[in-house]
């Protein structure tokens, strides 16, 4: 005869108690205010009580670097974690902070009939895939710069890598991307590289067609400017680049590599051209 599923059997536990707690509270429900204040009143201090005992088991617990060892194994549990985090004796864990942060930004892809899901973490990266009418749709580059790389990176400043995966399975090399800036751009189309060739979170300098290109590739965002600083027209190919941002090397003009904006001047902005990308292949369709 096998042994029971232990892990069955504390679900199903675990699933009664907390329909035992919502019943009851479901009868306070129906409480007069002030019963329902003095119930109130009495979980808190039980609560309060609680929070502090488990404060102090913690604390005795991390001066032995076995037992703290001990204690993280046991905070993979789903429910040690659900208690400690409730009585907020240990701060919320990645995962959690990731899913609050796209959690933020879902009411705003809902507006538009999409959704996103966080598909995988490998600090410092994650990788999240867009769904419904943002999937495919090229103004959803935007979005995902625009509005979960700055939800997820304001929470989670220890994530400094987020890439978008496309279809059931996929990753980064299953893209298929077309810049917002080639929608009304007119030309033909040049090859420029292969997309392995863009530096993570760099740039590369080339010439297509005779024109001095700066090509960037930030996440799973691919982007050709013109290569020349919009203040005096100065190479930008020897500029410093951190956090999507490069600075002129010589007046330290600083631009946004995912739109071309100025930062330091925002009245101008580096001339855009239209980028796509298929597999590992990079097109550039240079504007007038």
């Amino acid at each position: 005869m096998n042994a029971p599923d232990t892990t069955l059997l504390n679900r199903n536990d675990l699933t009664a108690l907390v329909g035992e707690i919502e019943r009851i509270e479901a009868i306070f429900g129906h409480w007069e205010e002030n019963q329902r204040r003095v119930i109130e009143a009495y979980r808190q201090a039980i609560e309060d009580l609680q929070g502090e005992a488990l404060r102090r088991l913690v604390r005795a617990l991390k001066i032995d670097p076995a037992a703290r060892a001990a204690m993280l194994d046991a905070l993979q549990d789903e429910v040690v974690y659900a208690v400690l985090r409730h009585h907020n004796v240990v701060k919320p864990s990645l995962s959690e902070r990731v899913e609050e942060a796209l959690e933020s930004i879902r009411p705003m892809l809902g507006s538009h009939g999409g959704n996103v899901e966080l598909v995988r973490i490998e600090p410092p990266a994650i990788e999240i895939r867009f769904m419904g009418a943002c999937d495919g749709c090229p103004a959803s580059a935007l979005t995902f710069y625009a509005g979960v790389k700055k939800a997820v990176e304001s929470a989670c400043p220890e994530i400094t890598s987020i890439m978008q995966v496309k279809g059931l399975g996929g990753g980064a090399e299953n893209l298929r991307f077309v810049s917002p800036f080639a929608l009304d751009a007119e030309g033909s189309w040049h090859w420029a590289c292969r997309l392995d060739d863009i530096p993570h979170g760099g740039v590369k300098t080339l010439e297509i067609a005779g024109t001095g290109v700066l090509m960037s590739r930030q996440g799973a965002i691919v982007t050709c400017f013109q290569n020349a600083c919009a203040h005096f027209g100065m190479a930008l190919d020897g500029g410093v680049v951190e956090n999507g941002i490069i600075t002129c090397p010589y007046h330290h003009f600083e631009y946004d590599l995912t739109s071309g904006e100025c930062l330091t001047a925002p009245e101008v902005a580096l001339q855009a051209h239209a980028v796509r990308v298929i597999g590992n292949r990079v097109e550039v369709r240079l504007s007038q």
